[in-house]
């Protein structure tokens, strides 16, 4: 669309970097395909903000969401947890571990702020913004809206999972909300990307390249 190509971010836009840890990345415990090609257009997109924030997967051990704390189950299967269903997941991003760290490779020295979610060993958290309760809040959208952000652009792992819930809380928040495509990468799990992409759209969240963002 023309107008994205105009889109040249100011003092009112934040790039949320979405869980980019060596976990999610070729040889994690939970690599997501392709994950690492998200890293360079990331640093590019970077350059073009002056606001950043990271978000960070931190699970204790033996968090409920991992399929080892169930022990009939397997990764990826489905377990109903007391907030509802959830998608059983192999250990990963454990606090204190290499593979909770965020990636070498990420190159943004003046991101602001870094979101750790996920500590609650009873409850996931995909969105940089509510745990899978869609209860309990990270703090990120009074943040946001204390340092006066009118537009957020999403990108990172996994598109279908955490970049997407985090799109989706920034636009039920009252954010201007894109989520930068080429630099996110699914998992893709029993229909979770087309699932993702259909509530995407009801939300009014744009899908956008960062080929059409000045200056990334």
């Amino acid at each position: 669309m023309d107008e994205q190509a105009t889109i040249r971010p100011g003092e009112g836009d934040v790039l949320i970097v979405v869980d980019i840890q060596n976990d999610f990345l070729p040889g994690g415990a939970l690599a997501v395909p392709g994950g690492d090609a998200v890293i360079a257009p990331i640093n590019r997109l970077a350059n073009a903000f002056r606001h950043v924030v990271l978000t960070q997967d931190w699970h204790p051990a033996g968090h409920a969401s991992f399929a080892s704390s169930h022990p009939v189950k397997a990764p990826f299967d489905t377990a109903d947890l007391p907030y509802g269903p959830q998608v059983l997941w192999p250990d990963h991003c454990v606090q204190g571990t290499p593979g909770a760290e965020i990636s070498p490779d990420l190159h943004i020295p003046h991101a602001q702020l870094v979101i750790r979610k996920g500590h609650n060993a009873g409850i996931d958290s995909y969105s940089g913004f509510k745990e899978a309760d869609r209860r309990t809040p990270t703090g990120l959208a009074g943040y946001l809206r204390e340092r006066g952000f009118r537009r957020v652009f999403c990108a990172g792992l996994a598109l279908d999972f955490c970049v997407a819930w985090t799109a989706l809380d920034a636009a039920e928040a009252g954010f201007e909300t894109f989520l930068i495509e080429d630099a996110s990468r699914a998992i893709d799990t029993n229909g979770s990307l087309e699932k993702a992409r259909a509530d995407l759209e009801a939300a009014g969240v744009r899908m956008v390249d960062s080929t059409h963002i000045g200056g990334a």
